[in-house]
């Protein structure tokens, strides 16, 4: 139940991607002549096809997919290139750029989306409650002690675990902590230390610390008005994005080596077990994947969004198209690209399944 999930779920975030593409197309006057779930791969026909207008919605049994098949566009058969009013081809570079962002915009839109609906039934969150304390660190020597709950911080309402660093590193100086034992408010006055941590990258960094770490326990955060559902979808997708951004950077530089990298086994694997873990688990891991897939595609790569957006940019710049055999190579050489990495980073699902 879990993989089929995991399925479904990978699947209408790859169709709300198209949809973006369709959405945007039809709006600047481009023909879709198909809007298709899942591939055509290997099928000559789809299992259901309907026409509403002038396009044809079908759904093929192959899942895990989807795409928006529009007039006179065709990476590899440049013969169906139409220069008609209606035709992608006869948009301008600008329009073109709009049709292709519109795809990876509609991920991250998704995902934000999916964060309100978190922020509202509620996420499951460490809860901000003493589990154990470092004898060489401040808040030990101030009096802190095992099972307190930090309540605030300067003032700072603190509602999970991980409102604790965020304020400690925005401080200066002493801080005010206030922490509930036995049902009674006490203060302590705490200056924190640089110390030595690691980031989620493996990186050693200096950090502001008291000395304290989480109990394990969990509590449900839920976030009541509008302001705070908003703020906190906001936040979450500025931060998914910022980290899908970074994960690549630093998979660049070598910080992050290429055996770590996942493939559609992974995901899968990942997805169900978020299933497992109850609805709104399942929603932030979606909502992480859906903006997975709208950077991954602005990737400067001619078989995704954003090589496409290069030729279009190539064509502003410098006022004429890239010849058509150029265009082929650089389609086909995108192609082997992204299939080398799909081969490479399913191997690496492989091995780690297997040990």
């Amino acid at each position: 139940m879990g993989i089929l999930t995991a399925l479904l779920v990978l699947s209408v975030l790859i169709i709300f991607h198209e949809f973006g593409h369709f959405t945007v197309a039809r709006a600047v006057g481009v023909k879709v002549e198909e809007f298709g779930l899942g591939m055509p791969i290997g099928i000559s026909k789809p299992w259901f096809s309907k026409k509403w207008g002038n396009t044809i919605y079908s759904f093929y049994p192959v899942l895990l997919g989807g795409f928006v098949r529009m007039k006179g566009q065709d990476d590899f058969d440049l013969s169906k290139k139409s220069d008609d009013p209606d035709s992608y081809m006869s948009k301008t570079p600008w329009q073109k750029i709009a049709i292709l962002l519109a795809g990876p915009f509609f991920n991250i839109l998704l995902a934000f989306l999916l964060y309100l609906v978190v922020g509202v039934i509620g996420v499951d969150k460490l809860a901000p409650r003493v589990g154990s304390l470092s004898k060489d660190l401040p808040a030990y020597q101030s009096g802190i002690k095992l099972k307190d709950k930090i309540v605030a911080i300067n003032g700072v309402k603190i509602k999970q675990w991980d409102d604790i660093g965020k304020t400690i590193e925005k401080s200066n100086g002493a801080i005010k902590v206030a922490v509930l034992r036995d049902g009674k408010v006490k203060e302590f006055t705490i200056t924190p230390k640089l110390h030595e941590s690691v980031n989620m990258f493996g990186e050693k960094i200096q950090k502001k610390m008291i000395g304290i770490a989480p109990s394990g326990k969990f509590i449900k955060v839920k976030y009541n008005s509008v302001g705070e559902v908003v703020g906190y979808a906001y936040h979450e997708t500025i931060w998914a994005t910022g980290l899908i951004v970074r994960s690549l950077q630093k998979l660049v530089e070598g910080v992050v080596p290429a055996k770590n990298m996942g493939g559609i086994i992974s995901i899968v694997n990942i997805t169900s077990q978020a299933s497992a873990a109850g609805f709104a688990t399942l929603l932030v891991f979606a909502a992480l994947i859906s903006v997975n897939l709208g950077v991954l595609n602005l990737l400067p790569i001619p078989a995704l969004d954003g090589g496409h957006i290069m030729f279009n940019l190539y064509e502003i710049i410098t006022k004429k198209t890239p010849s058509e055999k150029v265009f082929y190579r650089l389609t086909v050489a995108g192609w082997v690209i992204l299939l080398s990495l799909m081969a490479f980073t399913t191997v690496n699902d492989i091995i780690r399944l297997m040990g």
